[in-house]
This record gives structure tokens, sequence and C-alpha cells, in this order.
């Protein structure tokens, strides 16, 4: 009964819109006083889990993006996509979903994808005649590639609160990515087939297309080494996640400054300034959840769950239904960060007595909460997402529902029931 109130406690304050982390420490005082705990030993304990070279990553792959977004280095991605794809109805459509998953691959902030690529495919879209609702939406659920195409802040914060391998976790969500990718992409250009309203450029001869996108692929790419040089340098092994996000830092901001002039010192500063708040955040955040995370599992919480879920069937295939569908509320209701927080060290324990291995739980959780993220009523993206381009949300509401039946749902159940989706990658690059 007392894990119970503090659950409610939490989803309540949630509801009313108290700040995550105050929410976190509200459900963990309860737990405290009303299980008779000593609070002389969990603070330690929150500190000493949070002294882990690993989350170095977050602030600096924090400040990558933002200077990513400042310098302008997303608008030259948008220019390369745009010479393929912008020339067929619906096209522009698809270089939206094309850069959000570029872009992510260095940042690993959906947040940071949407209001980045938001600003720059927007003005585009309204310009070329694209229903806002339909752009709006689509940038919502594009911006989420964001946490599944590595490198993934939330693919880092699932291995470390999972004691997982960081690069395993990278490739479980890749696959994932890439059929999300695909697939927005196609449900985009099926609903857009027969508007007449949107403008399509003029097409171009093979030879002509060919040679205006050798032009903008060579002005990109200072931009587009940023995922070769990162990803590269972690596949390769030459780099650990926490290096490669340093070197994306000082790799971006020459470029930024000096190459596409996009970003000025008080623009850098103001960037740095930025990151180290949303760091703040994050780390009260993180400090929050582990000690409530702790308090739960003294409480037994895992185990009291599994005993409810195995009351109501112990088909291995309905509890994981019934397991994403608590993993898509949890992303409704709050960010992907606070989402994977909570729920690694809740969730995982309990796939495991399921037999699923937690490095393909971690591909199941990212395209979970990022659902979440873009399911009414919450759907904290889509409402950023519409703020971004002044889409009214009632326009919004039926492509999202298209994208979320015809793109998401079919990512989330091969990503479920098929685990080779997974874990190919992970078993071909890491030989196990």
């Amino acid at each position: 009964m007392t894990v119970a109130i503090a659950i409610g406690i939490l989803m309540f304050t949630l509801f009313i819109g108290v700040p995550i982390p105050f929410a976190f420490f509200g459900s963990g005082a309860y737990l405290i006083f009303a299980g008779g705990y000593d609070p002389g030993f969990l603070l330690p304990y929150g500190f000493a889990k949070m002294n882990s070279i690993v989350l170095l990553t977050i602030p600096l792959f924090i400040m990558a993006g933002g200077v990513m977004d400042k310098g302008g280095i997303g608008d030259k991605l948008v220019e390369v996509v745009d010479t393929i794809a912008g020339r067929i109805r619906g096209g522009l459509g698809v270089v939206t979903v094309v850069t959000c998953a570029i872009f992510g691959a260095v940042t690993g902030s959906s947040s940071a994808t949407v209001s980045c690529i938001g600003s720059i495919m927007m003005p585009k879209l309204k310009q070329a005649g694209y229903p806002m609702g339909h752009s709006a939406a689509l940038l919502a659920s594009s911006g989420v590639l964001g946490i599944l195409i590595p490198p993934s802040m939330l693919m880092i914060l699932y291995a470390w609160m999972g004691n997982q391998s960081v690069l395993a976790c990278f490739l479980a969500a890749f696959v994932p990515g890439l059929i999300l990718t695909v697939l927005l992409s196609l449900v985009n250009l099926f609903l857009l087939r027969n508007n007449k309203n949107i403008a399509v450029s003029p097409a171009m001869d093979m030879a002509t297309t060919a040679k205006t996108f050798a032009t903008k692929s060579a002005k990109a790419s200072p931009a587009l080494m940023m995922p070769v040089i990162i990803l590269g340098g972690i596949y390769g092994g030459i780099m650990t996640p926490t290096e490669a996000a340093a070197v994306a830092v000082l790799y971006a901001i020459p470029v930024a400054m000096f190459v596409y002039r996009g970003l000025k010192a008080k623009n850098l500063m103001y960037t740095l300034i930025e990151s180290a708040t949303t760091t703040g955040v994050i780390m009260a955040m993180m400090f929050a959840v582990m000690i409530l995370s702790r308090l739960y599992i003294m409480e037994n919480l895992p185990d009291q769950i599994m005993g409810v879920l195995t009351s109501i069937s112990d088909n291995k295939f309905v509890l994981l239904m019934m397991i994403n569908v608590f993993m898509l509320i949890m992303g409704m209701l709050m960010d992907d960060v606070s989402g994977v927080l909570l729920g690694t060290p809740i969730l995982v324990p309990l796939i495991m007595k399921l037999g699923v291995d937690p490095i393909q739980f971690a591909a199941i959780m990212g395209v979970n909460l990022g659902m979440g993220n873009v399911t009414p009523p919450t759907a904290p993206l889509l409402y950023l997402s519409g703020r971004i381009s002044g889409a009214p949300v009632t326009e919004m509401l039926k492509p999202t529902l298209y994208l979320i039946l015809f793109a998401w749902l079919p990512t989330l159940l091969l990503t479920t029931y098929v685990p080779e989706v997974s874990l190919t990658l992970v078993h071909y690059l890491m030989g196990n």
C-alpha cells in the first residue's frame, strides 16, 4: 500500500505540472517517512551511483547539439538531402525525416532535433504549400529519431542505469531507428500523394542532379563528417562514447564558427550557459531517480508488478504488450529522459524474468517512450513542434494518428516480437 501511494503521489504531481525532479523527490520523501528508512544511506548511494565517467557524455552531447543548432550546420544537411528528395510530391517531408535522423545521430536529443530542424524546415514546408498540421506532426515523430539513431543520450542513460554496454545499446536501437525513418517517409508520401496544393521543385536530369548533389555535398562535407567521425570512432573502437562526445564538441565549434560562420562568440557563450542549465536539471533529476528507484526496489516493486501482470496472463507475448502499454503511458506523462531513468530499474528485472535480452529491451524502451512523446493527450514533442510551426493541435491530430498506426506501431511490434531486429547488429559487430 505504501509504494502504491508513493506512485500515486508521483503521477499526481506530474499531472498537475510539478517539475519532474521535485515530483521524484516528493515520492521518495513519502517512502522514506512512511517506510521508516534512514535517509543517511540514501544520499551517499545517490552520489556514488552518479560518480560515473559515462555521465560526462550527457553535457558534451547537449553542448554539441547546441553548437550545431546555432552554427547553421543543420542548414547544410537539409540542402544535401533536399537535392535528392525535394523534387517529388511530399519530398520535403522526406527531407525533414532524413535530416532529423542525421542530425539526431550527432545530438542524441529529440527536443534539440525538433527545435533545430523545425526552425529550418517549417518555413520551407509552409512556402511549398504543405499542410501545417501534417508538417508539425511529421516533425514531432521525426524528432524522436534523435533518441534511436546512435549516439543517443537515452541509450547512454539506459546502459548506465541497467549496467549494460553503451555500444550494444546503440546498435540495438539503430535498426528500429532505420525502420521508423523509412516508414515515416512512406506514410508521409502516401498521405500527400493527391495534394495538388503542394509545390514541387522542377525536375532535373540525372547529370544536373549529380552535379548539384556533388556541389552541395562538398559544401556540407564538414557537417557530414561529424557523424562519420563520431560513429566511426565509437564503432571502430578508437573512442569511447564519452571521448566521442568531447570530440564532437571540439569539432563542431570551429566548423560552426569559421567554416559556416553561423556561431558567434556571444552565441557560443549562450550555448554554454544553456547546456550547463540543461545538464544541471538532468543531473538533479538523475539524483532524485537513483534514490527513488532504490526505495522502489527495497519495497520490492518489480516483484509486485510482475505479480499483478502474471495474475492477468502468464503468456510472454501478452506480458510484453502490457509492459509496452505501461512504458507508452510513461512516455505520455514525462519526457524521454525521465521515462528511461524511472523505468529502467523497475522494468529491467521484469523483462529478464520473461527471458527478454536487456539489450533488446533498450530498443523497445526507446521506441515506446518516443511513441509516448507524440501520443495525445499529453505528447510533449507534439506540442513543441506545434509551437515551432504555429500549427493548431486540432490540425495535427489526424496525421499524428496515421503516423502512429502505420509507422510507430509496426516498428514497435517488430522491435518487441522479432529480437533479430535489435540484436543482429549487436551479435555481428560485437561477436556475442
